[in-house]
């Protein structure tokens, strides 16, 4: 998948991926409206209304970025409605051929990470197998070390999916302990962050593809410019997930460093700066807003490769 990945965003001069983050602040008041015109006022309503958004900007961006990322806390915030408005925008956006990275942010052991691991596997349950979710990349959680990420690694083994790590993230406040100092034998003193992008990028020798990066990739935020360069440094197997473009402060002159010599190895996100461009662009629609963009932002990082 991650092969898959990078010969898409090639195809497309575009390392873009549009995240989908509903909430009643981005989606038009209408859409809820007419939502409601079709069933009463209440979650099904929101969710319905999410979905078709979703669809509108999915519509919009299918052929100029290679993927989505939509977040399920904005979709599991309704409750059951909202996840099956989550699980059907999925599958829109790969009935679209868009690549989906599911945001989901999972970290846990045992048995409930072999659970978590559905998203990109198969549900065992009665002697049969069930394809619930469909993504193809999710985000994770390493803090717990390599047993919370093993089930996921034993699906990557089987089947083209990938995972990203959380590794430097872009809020502010992640300095607050993923760049706390700590002793490394060999090396000296090391940030946090830093330590587990070596545990990362080891994890994830076994599955490099064709194009030297692997299935298991990292999320490294814009807003960290030098850390992000930093880690490209000594993260060679790591595909990175950046987010933190545009509406959290980060530019394209910053991202620079994140990509390698030959202006691959990251996919950078917009979420609001795109599905709430509408809000700013008179008289376009949602889905003429967010193409336009897209475009900018996909000839703004191009302007820096």
């Amino acid at each position: 998948m991650i092969d898959r990945l990078i010969e898409r965003i090639d195809e497309l001069k575009s390392p873009v991926v549009v995240g989908l983050d509903p909430t009643e602040g981005v989606v038009p008041e209408s859409y809820i409206k007419e939502a409601v015109e079709e069933v009463e006022l209440n979650k099904m309503a929101v969710a319905t209304a999410y979905f078709r958004f979703g669809c509108e900007i999915i519509d919009a961006i299918a052929d100029i970025v290679p993927a989505v990322k939509p977040n399920i806390a904005f979709y599991e915030a309704l409750g059951y409605e909202g996840i099956g408005a989550y699980i059907e925008t999925v599958k829109y956006a790969k009935s679209k051929g868009l690549i989906v990275i599911g945001d989901i942010k999972r970290g846990d052991i045992g048995s409930t990470a072999e659970s978590y691991a559905t998203h990109i596997g198969f549900t065992h349950a009665a002697g049969h197998d069930f394809k619930v979710w469909c993504e193809d990349f999710v985000t994770l959680n390493p803090y717990l070390g390599y047993d919370s990420i093993e089930p996921f690694a034993k699906v990557l083994s089987e089947l083209e999916r990938g995972i990203f790590m959380l590794v430097k993230t872009s809020n502010k406040s992640s300095k607050d302990i993923q760049d706390l100092p700590i002793a490394y034998t060999t090396l000296g003193t090391l940030p946090l962050y830093e330590y587990v992008g070596g545990l990362v990028n080891h994890w994830g020798k076994d599955f490099v593809g064709k194009y030297g990066y692997s299935k298991i990739g990292a999320v490294v935020g814009a807003t960290h410019p030098e850390e992000g360069e930093r880690l490209r440094h000594t993260m060679d197997n790591t595909f990175f997930l950046v987010p933190g473009y545009g509406a959290q402060g980060g530019s394209a002159a910053d991202l620079r460093g994140f990509f390698d010599k030959n202006g691959r190895g990251c996919i950078v996100n917009s979420s609001r700066g795109i599905i709430g461009a509408w809000k700013n662009s008179s008289g376009a629609s949602v889905g003429e807003a967010a193409r336009a963009a897209a475009i900018s932002m996909r000839d703004d990082l191009n302007s820096v490769l």
